[in-house]
């Protein structure tokens, strides 16, 4: 159990008790893997998981698009309130009809952004992009349809826009929140799939967007987060290749905590010499350097007034109030 996470059990057990945000019934201790837990809600209050400004148009989203809440029943988010899905929608789902606050929050990382465009329904945010086609050849279960969220290689979510030189570029979000990894090697599923043999026609490919002569052998990225690196820089470059929504660039933007230092270690044996955490060694392999972005959550969010977002005061006092480390 990473200490980052440990640190956020208590201090959303205090927000769940002294926010307004919540109802008396909500503030009770919630059941999570068979124990009742101070730092979850009860099960029939989990939509309380989320900002009181996006409760509702959240979860229409999902349920429109069959997207998969993680630990989620019955068409609610999870009741745990460290879970990451839950904090990349607080974070950025407010952001889904706010051209000029989402364009100001990027445009630091996107200089050349001039104003965002929308992905899905009219949004500017969507949620779990899995992308219009089967592009990695994973395997699709009986019903013939693909799972957001689950089953298959997913972003946490897309936003797009107009640069000044009129190319209009898609930005995969990567999020995580208080996630740490073991060196765990992922080649074999449970089912005893061999993983590389999915992906291997991708790695193998002319146009491979990572650099594979730095790696000793493909089975070197089986580890997490590297393979989920790996699979959603495939589908990044895979998706500008088929000029998916007419975008001329794909690229990836992987979005965490500076205090979450459990994320920094590096967990592939074979990968340890390219660098001292994931994203350091990731920014190494991709090809080209515009295709993979990495910034702290703190940078991204920290410096936020409301003077800049005079539209987005109560979201910004509701992020700094239960997620204070971000101010630091």
């Amino acid at each position: 159990m990473g200490k980052f996470l440990e640190s956020e059990k208590p201090h959303q057990s205090a927000f769940k008790q002294s926010s307004p945000t919540f109802t008396s019934e909500s503030r009770q201790p919630g059941l999570y893997n068979t124990k009742y837990r101070p730092f979850c809600l009860p099960l029939q209050h989990a939509e309380q998981n989320l900002f009181p400004g996006i409760r509702e148009s959240a979860l229409l989203h999902f349920a429109k698009h069959e997207i998969k809440w993680h630990d989620g029943q019955n068409g609610k988010c999870s009741n745990h309130m460290c879970d990451s899905q839950v904090c990349c929608v607080n974070f950025l789902f407010p952001f889904a009809d706010q051209p000029d606050a989402l364009a100001h929050l990027l445009r630091p990382i996107y200089p050349q952004l001039d104003h965002m465009l929308p992905v899905e329904d009219g949004s500017l945010v969507s949620l779990e992009w899995i992308g219009a086609l089967n592009y990695l050849g994973e395997k699709i279960t009986r019903n013939g349809k693909r799972t957001r969220g689950a089953n298959f290689t997913s972003t946490d979510a897309i936003v797009m826009f107009e640069r000044s030189d009129k190319k209009h570029q898609i930005v995969l979000i990567e999020w995580k929140y208080t996630e740490s990894y073991r060196g765990t090697n992922l080649k074999f599923a449970k089912s005893g799939t061999d993983r590389t043999r999915i992906y291997h026609h991708l790695y193998d490919s002319p146009d491979c967007p990572i650099r594979n002569e730095l790696l000793h052998s493909f089975d070197s990225l089986f580890f997490e987060p590297f393979y989920q690196f790996m699979r959603q820089q495939f589908l990044a470059h895979e998706m500008e290749k088929a000029g998916e929504m007419d975008a001329d660039i794909v690229s990836l933007l992987h979005i965490a905590p500076a205090h979450n230092l459990d994320f920094k270690k590096v967990t592939s044996p074979a990968l340890q010499h390219l660098g001292n955490s994931p994203t350091e060694i990731w920014n190494k392999l991709v090809k080209e350097e515009d295709r993979f972005r990495s910034v702290s959550t703190e940078e991204l969010f920290g410096s936020l007034s409301v003077n800049q977002l005079p539209e987005l005061t109560e979201w910004l006092q509701y992020i700094h109030a239960r997620y204070g480390w971000v101010k630091e």
